[in-house]
């Protein structure tokens, strides 16, 4: 992927590292989800209920923050020009084909572990973006966790992943999110799975829109780079990896092939029109 000359986004937040997180009594960010890391994963290896988290959080500790600097990390840097990149697009899609002006989210990069409204965040629990304080947050390590545990390498296979997180905060500023959180409040377990289904994928197109609006800073290859990345985090995917024989009914974000042909059907069409799950009689 080509970044060179390409700014860094001002919002970006950089942590450093940091022991623990969840506060006592095994309460998450205050949000008293006892015994879970309590993320609005929505993001790529988790089947958390996020319900309790689209209606916001409690007080979180504060802690220290910077914006980018010429010190930080290739990976640091690296997240806050694709993060510029989802900027430019979002807001030329939301005048355009939205008639909307777009806020952008923050992406809080951190090592280690870090807080956030909807609960303590570390490496292990993967990218996600929390509602409540319109942030994405990102422990870098997870791009070698990408590369060399998930088999999904490369730079584009990388921007995906903060694509998609953003694709999440276009979802909550279009009101998605809390409709669908009403909608799982209501549905049993297996229901809601299937509306977070729906969620997900939409947020793979989504990223696909962003894909095909940066085809002047692609390279060859990029295109099957993030293709690939879809297909490795399908759910039908991780649970061989598991060891275990694929379960629909606990899907929560998609198959491999579902991922992979929805982020295509947003790279090929580049409109938000064709991103609704919701309305697809076929995923």
């Amino acid at each position: 992927m080509r970044l060179r000359g390409i700014r860094r986004s001002k919002n970006v937040e950089v942590r450093g590292g940091g022991r623990g997180g969840r506060g006592r009594g095994g309460r998450a960010g205050g949000l008293g989800l006892v015994g879970v890391i309590a993320v609005l994963a929505i993001g790529y290896f988790t089947g958390i209920d996020v319900s309790p988290l689209l209606q916001g959080g409690g007080p979180v500790r504060t802690q220290q923050s910077a914006p980018v600097s010429e010190a930080d990390s290739r990976a640091t840097q690296f997240s806050a020009q694709v993060l510029a990149t989802t900027e430019d697009v979002w807001t030329n899609i939301f005048a355009q084909q939205l008639n909307r002006q777009y806020q952008p989210p923050k992406l809080v990069v951190f090592s280690g572990v870090t807080q956030s409204p909807c609960g303590g965040a570390s490496g292990a629990t993967g990218p996600f973006y929390c509602p409540a304080d319109r942030k994405a947050y990102l422990d870098t390590s997870f791009f070698a966790m990408l590369d060399q545990r998930m088999g999904a390498g490369g730079d584009f296979a990388a921007a995906y992943v903060i694509a998609h997180e953003v694709a999440h905060h276009v979802q909550n500023e279009l009101g998605i999110l809390p409709k669908v959180n009403a909608a799982r409040q209501q549905a049993s377990k297996v229901e809601a799975n299937a509306l977070t289904v729906r969620l997900e994928l939409m947020a793979d197109c989504l990223s696909g829109i962003w894909a095909t609006n940066v085809q002047g800073l692609m390279e060859k290859g990029d295109l099957q780079e993030a293709l690939n990345a879809a297909r490795k985090i399908g759910d039908d995917h991780l649970q061989r990896q598991a060891g275990r024989v694929p379960q629909p009914h606990t899907f929560t974000h998609g198959t491999s092939e579902q991922r992979a042909r929805w982020f295509a059907r947003g790279y090929e069409s580049g409109d938000v029109g064709q991103c609704d799950t919701f309305a697809a009689a076929r995923l």
